[in-house]
């Protein structure tokens, strides 16, 4: 018998637009060390302000989509996901590509490019002509959507119906309401295409989220990456997510990030492992995590396997908490007998105002699902 799947149906491209927006970091530092390798786009001042400014397109972007993006992004016939536009990763493809390849112009105020690979006819070594990945009017497009984020492209009509650039008329890009943006462009650009760990997944990418700490000379702490996470919460649910955040990493607990069309924070014992363990690897083993998705928005997820071992402890739960924990979590058709909603990922509790009031539960919770070498 074939599994069945719950049926996919996309969000709209505002709620697509509101989710990402989530993800770009609100607290960029003034000041930190930038890996070595940047030295040649700018100077490390000019490289921090430009991400600054990147970051706030993206704002300008994203509201733009919220407000017009219908009538740039359609979904697939076949959508894999709810949130399955190929406009987004088609634009960030031809941003990616703009910043890497493009050289600045005299006077520093425009880049000059000659070849956006996506877009680009070649010839493979057999001689057989390979076409661009992304077709000239979806290229067309992403241009004129970018011009209403503040981009120009002064030495290209957009009516036109072809793109012919070389190194003899090179194409020119421009952001005249704050040009530092494009130092900003090149350096993520190069960040993305050099420093990122595994494939830029199409719903995902470091770019539309200004990912600027891989710029950085220093590995992350993880606890300021959480915090960021969390910002567009409420204060009070952000302080319990960093304390249960540091009360299971400081008894040992590791913590990893995955992004994979959902942002995941989980927390596993890896301690005893005789291996080397990978982030993907290190998170197939979490106890539990926060996440964010389009589907269910921020959450933390227990995957409950000794309850059977406390019952007398979940007695005492609200009958919230009691019934969410009896219900169990795993596949959900050989559990329920329905159709695939993602209920192996592990019990859901709202990362919501309703949280609070069980806050001490899920504490009690945690304590007698991470195993007794860990516990306080």
């Amino acid at each position: 018998m074939s599994i069945q799947h719950e049926p996919i149906t996309v969000k709209p491209i505002s709620e697509v637009a509101k989710f990402k927006k989530n993800l770009i970091p609100t607290n960029i530092p003034d000041t930190y060390a930038l890996n070595p390798m940047f030295e040649i786009i700018a100077s490390e001042e000019n490289i921090r302000k430009g991400v600054i400014a990147f970051r706030d397109f993206l704002y300008l972007f994203f509201d733009r989509l919220i407000s017009d993006g219908h009538l740039y992004a359609k979904p697939p016939k076949k959508p894999s996901s709810m949130a399955d536009y190929p406009f987004l990763h088609n634009i960030t493809n031809i941003l990616v590509e703009i910043g890497y390849y493009s050289k600045p112009a005299e006077g520093g105020d425009s880049l000059l490019i000659t070849e956006i690979p996506s877009c680009t006819v070649s010839t493979e070594e057999n001689g057989k002509i390979k076409k661009p990945k992304i077709p000239f009017s979806n290229l067309i497009e992403c241009l004129r959507f970018l011009t209403l984020c503040g981009f120009g492209f002064n030495s290209f009509d957009l009516e036109s119906k072809t793109l012919n650039i070389s190194e003899a008329q090179p194409l020119e890009i421009s952001y005249p309401n704050d040009p530092i943006l494009l130092t900003g462009l090149r350096a993520l650009s190069v960040a993305d295409m050099e420093l990122r760990t595994g494939r830029r997944y199409w719903n995902d990418n470091n770019l539309l989220r200004c990912d600027y700490r891989l710029l950085q000379a220093e590995d992350t702490d993880i606890l300021d990456v959480l915090k960021d996470f969390l910002n567009p919460l409420p204060e009070k649910i952000q302080e319990f997510a960093v304390k249960l955040h540091q009360r299971y990493t400081d008894v040992g607990m590791t913590c990893v990030t995955i992004i994979d069309g959902q942002y995941h924070f989980a927390y596993s014992h890896i301690k005893n492992s005789r291996r080397t363990l990978s982030s993907r690897d290190i998170y197939q083993l979490r106890v539990w995590e926060f996440a964010y998705s389009i589907k269910n928005g921020y959450c933390l997820f227990v995957r409950a396997k000794k309850t059977d071992k406390y019952t007398d402890i979940i007695e005492k739960f609200p009958s919230y908490l009691q019934e969410k924990i009896a219900k169990g979590y795993g596949c959900d058709r050989k559990l329920r007998n329905e159709r695939c909603q993602g209920g192996c990922q592990g019990i859901c509790i709202p990362l919501d105002d309703s949280i609070l009031n069980i806050s001490e539960d899920i504490e009690i919770w945690l304590d007698n699902e991470v195993p007794s070498s860990l516990r306080k």
